[in-house]
């Protein structure tokens, strides 16, 4: 979900991982030549899944590292299957209330330029959530932890699923 704290938890497990970090939508900013928000307004949600599509795939097939998506992602099937069967998906589950506390002043959002964010937020939650589920391989409660506290609790699934080694 927007807000959750994809780009901010990624770059640090990338860093405790050593691999490299990749957020997708500032890949696809600088495929478009613009921003998100503006490629939004202009050409519409469907033309820009397109893309975030393309350059979600071409993330899947290159080395190993993590990507930050974009909250909506989820959204299109083939999307879901190919980020699932690329690697290990991490769901970083928040409340919409936590999520527009965290988003309340954000004007870069398109999907939450909206007169009432909180019921946005609610809406995109109760129709994500499931996706969300379906395309993860681990859910992780964002709540108020730390971002040391979320990504040792994300090494730590990582580790007790047999897909990074365990620690001495």
């Amino acid at each position: 979900m927007p807000g959750s704290g994809k780009s901010t938890v990624g770059r640090q497990l990338a860093r405790r991982l050593g691999l490299p970090f990749y957020d997708s939508d500032h890949l696809i900013e600088q495929r478009l030549g613009c921003s998100i928000r503006e490629y939004f307004a202009r050409e519409g949600e469907a033309a820009f899944r397109e893309v975030e599509e393309q350059v979600l795939r071409e993330l899947a097939v290159g080395p190993s590292a993590v990507v930050a998506t974009g909250g909506g992602a989820v959204v299109r099937p083939a999307t879901r299957e190919a980020l699932r069967a690329a690697g290990q998906v991490i769901y970083l589950r928040s409340s919409p209330e936590e999520l527009y506390r965290r988003v309340r002043h954000d004007t870069q959002r398109p999907l939450l330029q909206v007169a009432d964010p909180l019921a946005r937020l609610r809406a995109l939650h109760a129709e994500r959530d499931p996706l969300y589920r379906e395309a993860s391989h681990f859910q992780i409660e964002t709540g108020r932890p730390s971002v040391p506290t979320l990504v040792n609790m994300i090494v730590m699934q990582l580790e007790l699923a047999g897909v990074l080694p365990l620690r001495a």
